[in-house]
């Protein structure tokens, strides 16, 4: 007797043949979750459950973010399902990691930024990173400081030097997300990039850049004039 195949074998193979085409440039977002999901469902139509991850989470990101429990609670959506889409999300996550370490990230921001877009810029919470570079401003170690609302308050340099102590680092970026998308620095932004880089220069450690993130947007301090302005500010304080 020959294989059964199910209503959606051909539309599945389309979709891997796409794939190989072209990659994902072409796909729309709920294709892109459908070619996940079939790699856990043998033998079901994967497009409505697709669709349906979208409808609820609204966003690619956002499903990627979600947790295993949310996504499970979508009609054909099993803990292999949710799992699938956890694991893919790590290994990008991880991935996107690794291409940064040792590399001078001050120079050539790009793979910075697209890991930051990635590890924090979709959060629904606050998150705010350390990353630590030698005295060749090549990245030693990534690694989240705080979580939660941030504040002045909430900031504590005091482990911001203890880490960059044990990293050995020379140089420091810092990082944070805002989940609303804007990323317009707050005053509160603006005051914990000031008490950070003073902080650091009182232990000779140098701050290049503050970026927030968020979505697919990105601001720079440094680019804003802000850093040059608080180490000059250092300066003038201790001259």
């Amino acid at each position: 007797m020959g294989k059964t195949i199910h209503k959606g074998e051909g539309h599945r193979q389309r979709l891997k043949q796409k794939f190989f085409a072209g990659g994902l440039a072409s796909f729309l977002d709920y294709e892109v979750i459908e070619l996940l999901l079939t790699l856990n469902t043998p033998r079901k139509d994967c497009k409505d459950s697709a669709k349906a991850l979208l409808k609820k989470f609204r966003t690619l990101q956002a499903v990627f973010e979600a947790e295993p429990e949310q996504l499970q609670q979508v009609d054909g959506i099993g803990k292999v399902n949710a799992f699938g889409i956890k694991l893919i999300k790590e290994i990008a996550e991880r991935y996107l990691e690794k291409r940064i370490i040792a590399k001078d990230v001050v120079k050539n921001p790009e793979d910075l930024i697209k890991y930051l877009h990635h590890s924090i810029g979709n959060k629904e919470r606050e998150y705010f990173a350390g990353i630590f570079l030698d005295a060749k401003n090549r990245v030693i170690a990534s690694e989240v400081l705080f979580a939660g609302t941030l504040t002045s308050s909430a900031v504590y340099p005091r482990e911001v030097i203890i880490k960059a102590l044990h990293h050995n680092a020379a140089t420091l970026i810092f990082a944070h997300n805002h989940p609303s998308g804007d990323v317009s620095p707050s005053s509160g932004d603006i005051a914990i990039t000031r008490r950070l880089v003073f902080a650091l220069s009182y232990v000779g450690i140098v701050v290049h850049e503050h970026l927030i993130t968020g979505g697919d947007d990105f601001y720079s301090f440094h680019e804003n004039g802000y850093i040059d302005k608080f180490k000059k500010e250092f300066e003038n304080s201790n001259g």
